[in-house]
């Protein structure tokens, strides 16, 4: 299977976060893309460089003042004082309800609250150009899936490819980052596979967080599906959206499901709501696929309580498989850093049959 990397996705380094009240180094870090590209390599996948420039996707995905905003915040946040340049911005303020998020301030705290549902997205100098090379290795891969649908021999060829993406994605919103995530890189593949005439596009969610920023992306869209299966937010991350009756609205009534799990959920209560959520698939008449593949519902992961463990992940892409649909796998979470590679390497491996 192709995948589409660049080294420009490492320029995201932040030193810190802070996790339950303590400063931490980051657990979302370039040695995650390392993991898994080396073990790609490793079994004999193509890497390749985007080929495809993701701005004008990015522009029906995101609103335009967000993009502008998080183009520049670097330079805005260094301009507030030089010193700036060795510290990592952090929001202190949000715009919660009563208050207005229709006038941009002009102060650089209050703007990156503004467009910030936490304060766990740390930003440092090269976060734009590794969240757009993220984008672009998006966009390529639905290009590419779309480029070499065919038939091989008679028969039909199921086209995938998978982007080794960091800074992951499925957080950010149309205006907002979160959780990790500044540019939606799963929304950017579905919008991108819709523009090159794939007419119903269904987005799976399998991280173990519930993949907000894309479900409010298409809330009120009926030819984006989203399906979701997660830990259940009244207890996981991102806490305030992920819920059963969350259906879509308007046009999109009926478009989005949700399949929240409890924490510390076996295995086979996991793989049985993966067959609710291909069995929506079905019935949706997707035209292609495109899965947040979030890892951390790996048994060792240092931030989530699912159980599976790394064969699982052959079980899960050779499920994928069996929905015959052209696939663009997203990288998403997963933090367990060292068998990261090995369990996206398995879904890979288990989707083109290697079991």
């Amino acid at each position: 299977m192709i995948t589409f990397f660049t080294s420009e996705q490492l320029l995201h380094a932040p030193e810190y976060e802070f996790f339950r009240g303590e400063r931490v180094a980051c657990f979302e870090s370039p040695s995650r893309a390392d993991f898994v590209r080396a073990e790609l390599v490793a079994r004999g996948h193509e890497i390749r460089e985007p080929d495809v420039d993701s701005a004008a996707v990015l522009r029906q995905v995101h609103s335009a003042r967000y993009l502008a905003f998080l183009e520049s915040a670097w330079a805005q946040w260094v301009a507030v004082d030089a010193g700036n340049a060795a510290r990592q911005p952090f929001p202190s303020v949000w715009p919660v309800r009563t208050l207005r998020s229709d006038v941009e301030p002009q102060n650089f705290t209050a703007k990156l609250g503004l467009y910030s549902m936490d304060n766990g997205t740390p930003m440092v100098a090269g976060t734009w150009a590794a969240a757009k090379a993220g984008a672009d290795a998006a966009a390529s891969a639905a290009t590419y899936v779309t480029n070499v649908i065919g038939r091989v021999s008679g028969k039909s060829e199921i086209k995938a490819a998978f982007c080794a993406t960091r800074p992951p994605g499925h957080h950010a919103g149309a205006d907002f980052m979160g959780g990790y995530c500044f540019l939606n890189n799963a929304a950017v593949a579905a919008q991108t596979l819709r523009n090159a005439g794939c007419a119903k596009v269904a987005v799976l969610d399998v991280d173990y967080h519930h993949g907000n920023g894309t479900q409010s992306i298409f809330y009120d869209r009926a030819d984006v599906l989203f399906v979701s299966i997660h830990g259940d937010p009244r207890t996981e991350y991102p806490f305030y959206l992920g819920h059963a009756d969350e259906l879509g609205e308007g046009a999109g009534q009926g478009f989005n499901l949700n399949l929240p799990l409890p924490a510390d959920s076996s295995k086979a209560v996991w793989f049985a709501a993966l067959a609710t959520a291909c069995e929506k698939i079905t019935q949706f008449g997707a035209d292609a696929l495109v899965v947040s593949l979030g890892l951390d519902t790996f048994a060792d992961d240092p931030i989530s309580t699912f159980a599976l463990q790394s064969a699982d992940y052959l079980e899960l892409g050779a499920r994928l498989k069996l929905l015959g649909l052209p696939t663009v796998f997203i990288l998403e979470g997963g933090y367990a850093a060292k068998e990261l590679g090995v369990n996206a390497a398995n879904v890979l491996g288990g989707f083109e049959g290697h079991i």
